[in-house]
């Protein structure tokens, strides 16, 4: 009878395991790589932001923010850490 007992929790530790190397290392994988990207910008990066638009880091404000020029005189401030979804890799011409 009282091996039964913990028995019952092996499933629960076991779905747990499961869990965890699934969904939650990945995920803090994830916001480890952000925030060293976040992190590393610099003038003259192309960024995409949260909301879906792309533009050229212009300067750094503070260390929490940055502008960014998605046109011809349109510059936006962004939050570092939520605004900035990624960096746009483009190739550089070689001549």
């Amino acid at each position: 009878m009282e091996g039964s007992g913990i028995g019952q929790f092996i499933p629960l530790i076991l779905i747990f395991v499961i869990f965890y190397f699934f969904l939650i290392r990945p995920q803090q994988k994830k916001v480890k790589e952000h925030k060293a990207m976040v992190e590393g910008l610099k003038r003259g990066d192309k960024v995409i932001t949260s909301g879906g638009i792309t533009g050229t880091i212009e300067r750094i404000i503070d260390n929490d923010k940055v502008e960014v020029q998605i046109a011809d005189n349109v510059k936006v401030e962004i939050v570092r850490a939520t605004g900035i979804q990624g960096l746009l890799n483009t190739p550089e011409v070689k001549k």
